[in-house]
């Protein structure tokens, strides 16, 4: 078995193979040539922590493995460490003896913000210049360096519950020499692309903030009960998504469900969108939106990448199971 620490991730895992690994597998879900289990995501009844699995088979890739892990909102303040911890483990798909061990918690950022990234590459207007941030936490800076690659943007708002924490974006928008200037919620309409990267359990971003043509990547909600956008957001939307049953079950789409506003059949997979099946968006003036539950698939993807990385630079771990 390999094992590739959490400290080696960061020096081998670069944002554009997260994004060749995530497109490349969301193109065989589409042609279902790659399948995810039943999501097991739960609160544990200890230090108010979520803990799960996630888990899939690519057979394009021939990738088969799970990711372990949750979020522990207590460890940033209690232990210096980020709430969201997790590993990947990866088998033989011919034996079904294990075969890697992965850190996951930088690649569960890159995997993230790649999928968001994919999105714009496929679904957003080709003269996108605005970039909007609903969110200003650890994974918002991940998703705000991977969206400034996919357009010419010429400027970066955002909005932040706490706008004390608005600087990281600042930050990553200087990086890039782009422009930023933090907004209230109905300076959004300016922007051409929305992420919004949050843990809220209640609706943010409504029609209102919305302007005709934009495209939003909502990837903050993946639990059932979690929610960035309105419904009514949805139904006035051409939706896509990583993996539709995780969409209507614990994504944002699950509120638009259940209020009868829209259908699982009016939600598209973005493969569908890579392998041109699809179309995307038809006019400037559609509003196209990702909902990113965040599938096993991306995480065993970017793991199996990173292990052939690290086999090549010297610095796996070969252990005997």
């Amino acid at each position: 078995m390999i094992i590739v620490p959490e400290r080696e991730i960061a020096d081998l895992m670069t944002r554009e193979a997260a994004f060749e690994a995530v497109e490349n597998v969301f193109a065989a879900m589409a042609a279902e040539q790659a399948y995810n289990f039943p999501v097991v995501r739960e609160a544990i009844g200890h230090v108010e922590a979520l803990y799960g699995f996630k888990g899939g088979f690519d057979r394009a890739g021939m990738t088969l493995g799970l990711k372990a892990g949750g979020y522990w909102p207590n460890n940033l303040e209690t232990q210096g460490i980020i709430n969201h911890q997790s590993t990947v483990f990866l088998f033989d798909p011919d034996t079904g003896r294990v075969s890697a061990m992965v850190g996951g918690n930088l690649l569960t950022a890159l995997r993230t913000a790649a999928a968001s990234s994919v999105s714009i590459k496929h679904l957003a207007r080709d003269d996108a210049k605005v970039m909007g941030m609903i969110g200003a936490g650890h994974q918002a800076t991940f998703q705000l360096r991977a969206a400034l690659e996919q357009r010419a943007f010429e400027k970066v708002i955002g909005w932040n519950l706490h706008p004390e924490m608005l600087g990281n974006l600042e930050k990553v928008a200087d990086e890039a020499g782009v422009p930023f200037e933090a907004v209230e919620l109905d300076g959004m309409t300016e922007a051409d692309v929305i992420i919004s990267i949050t843990s809220s359990f209640d609706e943010i971003l409504t029609t209102g903030h919305v302007s005709p043509g934009t495209h939003l990547a909502c990837m903050g909600t993946d639990t059932a009960g979690k929610q960035e956008v309105a419904p009514a957001l949805l139904s006035k939307s051409k939706v896509f998504t990583d993996e539709v049953a995780q969409s209507i079950s614990i994504g944002e789409a699950q509120h638009a469900i259940a209020a009868g506003l829209i259908r699982g059949e009016d939600i598209t997979q973005i493969g569908a969108v890579i392998n041109g099946a699809h179309p995307g968006r038809s006019s400037d003036e559609d509003v196209t939106l990702f909902d990113g539950t965040g599938v096993g698939l991306q995480d065993l993807a970017v793991a199996a990448s990173v292990v052939d990385l690290a086999v090549k630079s010297g610095v796996a771990i070969e252990v005997d199971v």
